[in-house]
């Protein structure tokens, strides 16, 4: 019952925020579903995939998707994963759930910045933002989040994009970095003697999935600065709880 509310969970909070759920995907796996570090971390990467490609369909539909934003991003993002993904088999357990619970408390900081007026973003050289996609996409291999939190900010800042549009180009990113440092995380589990426990990935994949479908309703009746506020609250409680389980 506990992985089944920590799926729905991580659902609705992508759905509610556009970003930011699958930052807990490894936690629930770790401490609810009882996996091993370094499997909840690629398994982690599976369901963020899934649920993203899902969760990007309306925004293509739509027309809200920068594609060429996808390839300045999105391609050095994918060279990055699969790096962090290769240096996840290198470093220890406790190392990347230490690291994963500091760019929680570093992303609240994120969550609670006042949006920045679309009109004003101007769009920044492509070696710029190349370079934070390469940035994120290594975070992403080796801790297994999808950076949804950092990449649609970057893409408002640096990309120039509006907010949907943002979000919706994120969504596309996220997806395309999760599968390739998934299928590397694969051949890393193989070399370390541990395999992906698919029962699990796929409960969480389609919890999740039906999670962000609620979340995304729900959305539209609560003020998303509140929202921000909560879950900003919640990433410091979390991050602080893994820094004090393995601060030791």
């Amino acid at each position: 019952m506990l992985v089944w509310l920590g799926a729905l969970a991580i659902g609705i909070s992508l759905g509610l925020l556009g970003s930011g759920g699958s930052i807990f995907t490894v936690p629930a796996l770790v401490y609810l579903a009882h996996e091993d570090e370094k499997v909840a971390i690629a398994s982690s990467l599976g369901i963020v995939a899934g649920i993203s490609l899902v969760a990007a369909v309306p925004y293509a539909r739509r027309g809200e998707i920068d594609w060429r934003s996808v390839l300045r991003f999105g391609v050095p993002g994918i060279a990055g994963t699969y790096g962090g993904a290769w240096l996840g088999g290198h470093v220890s357990a406790r190392f990347q759930l230490v690291l994963l619970a500091i760019v929680m408390i570093a992303a609240s900081g994120l969550m609670l910045r006042k949006p920045c007026a679309e009109g004003r973003a101007r769009e920044h050289a492509t070696w710029l933002v190349a370079l934070e996609g390469l940035a994120v996409g290594v975070l992403t291999g080796l801790v297994g989040v999808g950076g949804g939190f950092l990449i649609v900010p970057a893409l408002v800042l640096l990309g120039g994009l509006p907010m949907r549009r943002a979000i919706g180009t994120s969504l596309v990113i996220i997806t395309l970095k999760s599968l390739v440092g998934f299928a590397k995380y694969v051949q890393v589990l193989a070399g370390l003697g541990l395999a992906i426990d698919w029962r699990i990935l796929g409960l969480f994949t389609a919890v999740g999935i039906a999670g962000s479908l609620i979340g995304g309703r729900v959305s539209e009746w609560i003020p998303q600065r509140a929202l921000q506020r909560t879950f900003a609250a919640v990433l410091v409680l979390a991050g602080a709880g893994i820094l004090a389980s393995r601060w030791h």
